[in-house]
């Protein structure tokens, strides 16, 4: 019988979720390879009793839909696939198994998160309304939302309201951050390859080399940064990731240089405006130096902002399960593709603290804390009972 005010999951529902999330982090897939993945996803959702599953959704993104009895708001709940190309050195039973790659953003413990609030949905099916479940897939290098909401099955889901979280290291464990408003910053990785002419070492003049022009470009891109704090909107800053100057050879005069810059600001529209600036000093700096530049762009995130009317729902959600929480330190420098889903509906996102002194998210040896199952689930459940319960 439904029942929607009974208890979240039971302990044997948790100790199986706390297995199958081990499970996931032992092999881990990269964005857009998650096949493997989608498919334990698949299997764990076929014993909840979706109305409908919707697989292939932006690569190898997956949405489970419950439908309510009645007319009301759809509403998304949306959790991520993919791991990191970094190799675990953490020590757990249940380590990586798969050279050079690893769940060492939590996304495992999402999933198993969303796979909770899959077994609530199935025993306690929405009054009104409709929930889509999705695990989405490439959220690591900023193209799956994207892949997703360009996908003609997503036409069909249509959210009216898209909710997630996000683990968090730094916070005390259990306790939330959330504020309406912009919560991650927009970023972009910018790749500029300068090519001269290579000669024989010996002779340099008689090449054009790239050297003066990649030292001066360093300062002159990372000047770009402004503020300090991310709460303030004229925010930017400009970090080189890489940089390479022709070949490792001694006899040679390079020709051929690299430099890969990420640029980050809090807003779209200041994003815009600091790569105007940072391609004018590309173009400038390289005409200079009798160099040609060419400019491309990769792990372009948009910027995330909480709708007013959603944050409420998960901050009375924090609430009713008695879960503190306060702005902190929003936004976050760190991007996230989940803004995308805000041109399609009222959309928030809370951070649910993963421990003080736990090593920090993209760390070699990151291990989502189990514990944060069932505090997640209970912050998603309580959304959806007072959104369509």
């Amino acid at each position: 019988m439904s029942d929607p005010d009974a208890p979240y999951l039971s302990n044997s529902d948790i100790a199986e979720l706390t297995d199958w999330r081990r499970h996931l982090h032992r092999f881990p897939e990269l964005s857009g390879q998650e096949r493997q993945t989608a498919q334990m996803v698949q299997a764990a959702l076929a014993q909840c009793a979706p109305d409908k599953t919707v697989t292939g959704l932006g690569g190898h993104g997956v949405a489970a839909i419950y439908d309510g009895a009645a007319p009301g708001p759809t509403v998304m709940l949306r959790c991520e696939l993919d791991a990191l190309p970094i190799q675990e050195l953490g020590t757990p039973p249940y380590r990586s198994e798969i050279p050079g790659k690893g769940h060492l953003c939590g996304h495992d413990g999402h999933m198993a998160i969303m796979a909770g609030v899959a077994r609530w949905l199935g025993r306690n099916r929405p009054q009104r309304g409709r929930v889509i479940l999705l695990f989405q897939p490439a959220e690591e290098d900023g193209s799956g939302a994207r892949q997703v909401i360009a996908d003609p099955q997503f036409a069909a889901l249509a959210p009216d309201i898209a909710l997630s979280l996000h683990n968090f290291p730094g916070l005390p464990l259990g306790h939330a951050s959330i504020a309406a408003g912009p919560m991650n910053c927009a970023s972009r990785g910018m790749k500029i390859m300068l090519t001269g002419r290579t000669a024989h070492a010996s002779e340099p003049e008689n090449g054009v080399s790239p050297a003066l022009a990649l030292a001066a470009l360093i300062p002159e891109l990372t000047g770009l940064k402004r503020g300090v704090e991310t709460a303030d909107p004229d925010f930017a800053l400009a970090t080189v990731t890489h940089a390479q100057l022709g070949e490792p050879a001694v006899g040679i005069a390079p020709g051929y240089a690299e430099l890969w810059v990420t640029l980050r600001t809090q807003l779209d529209a200041a994003m815009a405006q600091m790569v105007a600036k940072a391609e004018a000093l590309v173009t400038t700096t390289a005409a200079a130096h009798g160099l040609t530049a060419q400019i491309s762009y990769q792990d372009i995130f948009q910027h995330c902002v909480n709708d007013a009317a959603a944050t409420r729902l998960l901050t009375d959600a924090l609430d009713a399960e008695g879960i503190q929480w306060s702005k902190g330190d929003l936004p976050m420098r760190a991007s996230e593709d989940f803004g995308c889903f805000g041109a399609q509906a009222k959309s928030a996102m809370v951070l649910l603290g993963a421990g003080k002194n736990r090593p920090g998210l993209h760390n070699p040896d990151y291990d989502f804390p189990d514990a944060l199952i069932p505090i997640g689930g209970r912050v998603f459940i309580r959304a959806l009972r007072s959104a369509l319960y």
